[in-house]
């Protein structure tokens, strides 16, 4: 299938995560032209072509992104193997971590932080939906903690990114800064920790904000793979 033209005005890439060898990552914005006043299911289905496109141009041929349920808890999947699994969202999941080269994961975001992982020792990687459930409960902990049991990561060793995400003063509860919290107290280095300081709200033609436009609005999806 041949790649349709990409603008890089309609993504971000962060310095921290392009600086590793062999991972590849995106922050999808705000589409020009897709009309997005409608609820989630349906938005989702029309910017889906338009994402899928995103995994193929970062060098994941088949388009295939391993998508979650994203039901607003602490639930990190392990996943441990390629296969064809993008066809339904893995369930009761708000990250996923796994070590695995040609998986492409995925996490929707309108407002809450997407996080990044990636710990460039072992290979090992994930993505996480944190908002304001997922980050009071410590999904961030809870991730960090599954990949020290699973692939033996040192915490001193993994490179964390945060996303743009609704912030003071648009948004009472600053979570990004309980997701900064409680990955130095999981034993990241403060150099390896990174924070867009962005804020979904502020910045309506770059941004899908679930707030500020009342639920009815599009989705950025962050991308996390590794290619050998």
């Amino acid at each position: 299938m041949a790649l349709m033209h990409m603008d890089p005005a309609t993504w971000l890439d962060f310095p921290a995560l392009t600086s590793l060898p062999n991972f590849r990552h995106r922050f999808t914005l705000r589409h020009p032209q897709i009309d997005v006043n409608e609820e989630r299911a349906v938005v989702v289905d029309r910017l889906w072509s338009w994402h899928s496109e995103h995994a193929r141009h970062l060098g994941f041929p088949h388009g295939n992104v391993q998508k979650a349920e994203q039901v607003h808890g602490v639930g990190v999947t392990v996943v441990d193997e390629m296969s064809d699994f993008c066809v339904l969202p893995a369930p009761e999941t708000d990250g996923f971590i796994t070590q695995v080269p040609g998986i492409v994961l995925g996490i929707y975001v309108a407002d809450c932080c997407a996080v990044y992982l990636a710990d460039p020792v072992n290979g090992a990687f994930g993505v996480l939906h944190s908002g304001k459930k997922g980050s009071e409960g410590g999904i961030t902990t809870q991730a960090i903690s599954l990949m020290q049991n699973q692939f033996g990561t040192d915490p001193a060793n993994l490179v964390v990114q945060l996303s743009p995400c609704i912030r003071p003063p648009a948004y009472e509860i600053n979570f990004a800064a309980l997701i900064r919290a409680q990955a130095l107290e999981a034993g990241v280095q403060p150099e390896n920790l990174h924070d867009s300081s962005l804020c979904t709200s502020a910045d309506p033609p770059r941004f899908y904000s679930y707030r500020r436009e009342r639920g009815r609005t599009g989705r950025m999806l962050a991308l996390m793979g590794r290619i050998v």
